[in-house]
Formats: C-alpha cells, sequence, structure tokens
C-alpha cells in the first residue's frame, strides 16, 4: 500500500500562481508513473498532468504552458507548479501513482487538495 499526501492547496486570485507538493511513502518511487487528477462540483475527475518512470511529463491541453509537473526521487515527491490560473482550474487535486506489475496493476490515490480561483 503506497500513501500520498497532497499539501499546497488554498485560495489564490486569478492570474496567480500555486505549487503542489504530493509526498509518497514507497521506497520504490522510481517506479511508479504519477500524475495529478481533478474534479470540480459536477464533472467528472480529468487528468491535469502525468508524468512517467523516465521522466517524461504529459498535459491536457487547458493546462498546457501554464502548468509543470516534476518529481524528485531523493525526496519520494512529486510537484505541480500552476501559473496563471484561471476560474475554471478550480477543484479538488488529487495524486495518483500507477505501477503495472506481472499480476496486475497498481494504483493509488491521495485524499486531494482544495485549489479556488478567485477574486
Amino acid at each position: 500500500q503506497v500513501q500520498l499526501v497532497e499539501s499546497g492547496g488554498g485560495l489564490v486570485q486569478p492570474g496567480g500562481s500555486l505549487s503542489l507538493s504530493c509526498a509518497t511513502s514507497t521506497s520504490d518511487f522510481w517506479l511508479y508513473d504519477f500524475a495529478w487528477y481533478r474534479q470540480s462540483p459536477g464533472n467528472q475527475r480529468e487528468l491535469v498532468a502525468n508524468i512517467t518512470r523516465s521522466y517524461l511529463p504529459n498535459y491536457a491541453d487547458s493546462v498546457k504552458g501554464r502548468f509543470t509537473i516534476s518529481r524528485d526521487k531523493a525526496k519520494r515527491t512529486v510537484y505541480l507548479q500552476m501559473g496563471s490560473l484561471r476560474s475554471e482550474d478550480t477543484a479538488v487535486y488529487y495524486c495518483n501513482a500507477r505501477l503495472q506489475t506481472e499480476t496486475g496493476l497498481l494504483d493509488y490515490w491521495g485524499q486531494g487538495t482544495q485549489i479556488i480561483v478567485s477574486a
């Protein structure tokens, strides 16, 4: 079982910046692919960005050029730096860890952290 703990959420004005962290409990951090998802009221959870164990990032079109995902093996932490925030970025943001093994898919989620973009 992998524990994921998000932090860094809060209230920010439009155009502002915020950085999220996802601290993990696994010593096999380097094996996992990680992602940030978000969910706003009435909407399905959607992928924001993901980063492979080879450090290859991928972004949703809605956040390209504004958000940056990164990972730190030494700290076993995943980050999401967010800039030029918009009201539509308001959501609960979830960290996800995923590892395909010979016996199946390991898929873990954090508890989520709320971001509100509002003046």
